[in-house]
């Protein structure tokens, strides 16, 4: 007998129930895209910001690397708290920062309250993992591949689809648009999370560990410092020295407090198991893969036409070239959904790792011209589509419900530490590979061949250390999405503890 219609809306049961997590879905994958577009909206400043904000260009470079050294901090605490007072109390703060920051950006004409502004928007990058997280919580089995994979790519497709938009907005009308646009953009996700998503009805409860959260924070904000200012500082020097020798010893010592602690801020034994540690360690090497061609690309198009390679296009060019990018992950999101359920993620990651390493491969002997350009970032986006939908699949295979936002949060934070480290690597390539354009040194273009050779080389070594994941096909959704039963069991006992 077929279903029966709500005499209020001639609805069938299925119809509403597909309508309701459609919308969840497209709420989540908003406020992914928020936060992603938050991160590229500086870009198109960067050059003016010394003169902006009064100060010097070391000084104002400081805009960046305060959110970076936030987000890290931001991401397992937030994944944290979710899985303990409910993800979406902490995806509404995380936006409620994201909102702060925007606010205190667009009212800032000085270096100060910009930097603290650009600190409260790092403090929402939990966002996107605390998202997927929400996801396996509520969302019907069928239904979890495809929009995890949406979720994940949203960080692509914010990024790619954000440059173009702060380029033209940049150039055409006053600065301080940007800021009030991205706090716009927040308020709007917030009052839909509010509306349109439920609160976690699974949580582990107890007390957050708080002795982790700052010992990780300062191993990170060390690591992270050391690394995005090293070039700066210099490698050998003193402070460069002693910040990547702290974060060692405090990791050490973190580690050590997170195996003996009863509530842990990261589960370290469930970071050894095979499927949990092999999926991190080549989402460190992807996102080292993945960031190489963010920082050739908009070099090549922007350097003058007389190096001989430069293409001398403007921040906007810049922005439209890569911008196909971002919705080639879109596209690709349901295809990297399919190839999960049918072959299992292990397969997802290394097609993936293949298709972006082809890109990098390609683009050594195509820089010339900008279609040349686009056809390589869009070949290196489909890859990322396909990557970064199969790694949520691969750490809710492995991991309990209760610890969903944790784990996705961890596994945020290591690729977030991939790109940091290509950021460095490919730093120190195109100050060492230089040529000569009357008084001014540039990058050559041999140098720009070897970043993303060695782009290549990552998404190679992450093809690699994928080969190595369980063989078997766990169907993600299944796994991760419990049956009623098993939610009733799971809140009864999180309200026992």
């Amino acid at each position: 007998m077929a279903p029966s219609a709500s005499p209020q809306t001639g609805e069938t049961p299925e119809e509403a129930q597909r309508e309701t997590t459609n919308g969840l879905v497209a709420v989540l994958a908003l406020a992914g895209v928020t936060v992603a577009l938050m991160q590229t909206i500086v870009i198109p400043l960067i050059p003016e910001l010394p003169r902006l904000l009064h100060a010097s260009a070391a000084d104002t470079s400081w805009a960046i690397t305060a959110t970076l050294l936030a987000a890290a901090v931001a991401t397992p605490v937030m994944g944290r708290l979710g899985d303990m007072y409910g993800k979406r109390r902490a995806l509404l703060t995380s936006l409620a920062l994201l909102v702060s920051g925007s606010v205190v950006g667009a009212l800032s004409d000085s270096l100060a309250p910009m930097i603290v502004g650009r600190t409260l928007q790092g403090l929402a990058a939990g966002v996107i993992p605390l998202g997927i997280s929400i996801m396996r919580d509520e969302l019907p089995a069928q239904r979890l591949g495809s929009a995890t994979a949406l979720m994940s790519a949203s960080l692509g497709v914010g990024g790619a689809l954000g440059l173009p938009t702060a380029a033209f907005l940049a150039q055409n009308t006053d600065w301080h648009v940007l800021f009030w646009g991205a706090a716009g953009m927040g308020a709007l996700a917030a009052v839909l999370v509010l509306t349109l998503v439920p609160e976690s009805r699974i949580r582990t409860g107890g007390r957050f560990d708080m002795v982790g959260a700052v010992g990780l924070s300062a191993a990170l904000v060390s690591l992270l410092l050391a690394i995005s200012k090293g070039a700066d500082w210099g490698w050998a020097s003193p402070l460069t020295l002693g910040l990547l020798a702290t974060a060692a010893i405090v990791l050490v010592l973190w580690g050590r407090w997170e195996l003996r602690t009863a509530q842990p801020l990261v589960n370290l034994r469930a970071t050894t198991r095979r499927q949990v540690l092999l999926t991190n360690i080549a989402s460190a090497v992807f996102g080292f893969a993945m960031f190489a061609n963010s920082l050739v690309m908009p070099q090549v198009l922007q350097l003058p036409e007389s190096t001989g390679y430069g293409l001398g296009a403007s921040m906007v060019t810049v922005g439209l070239v890569m911008g196909p990018s971002g919705l080639v992950m879109m596209v690709m999101a349901p295809v990297s959904a399919y190839i999960t359920r049918t072959r299992g993620p292990k397969v997802t990651l290394m097609v993936g790792a293949l298709v972006v390493a082809t890109g990098y491969g390609v683009s050594i002997g195509l820089m010339s011209a900008i279609w040349q350009l686009m056809l390589v970032s869009t070949t290196i986006g489909a890859g990322i589509g396909l990557a970064y939908g199969a790694m949520p699949a691969l750490i809710m295979g492995a991991v309990p419900v209760s610890e969903t936002a944790a784990a996705n949060s961890f596994n945020t934070l290591m690729r977030s530490v991939g790109t940091s480290m290509a950021s460095a690597v490919a730093g120190v390539v195109l100050a060492q590979m230089t040529t000569a354009l009357g008084p001014i040194e540039l990058p050559s273009q041999n140098g720009f061949r070897t970043v993303m050779a060695i782009g290549a080389g990552a998404a190679l070594v992450a093809f690699t250390i994928a080969s190595f994941l369980p063989g078997k096909r766990p169907d993600t959704a299944a796994a991760a999405q419990p049956e009623p039963g098993a939610r009733a069991v799971a809140e009864t006992r999180t309200e026992t503890a």
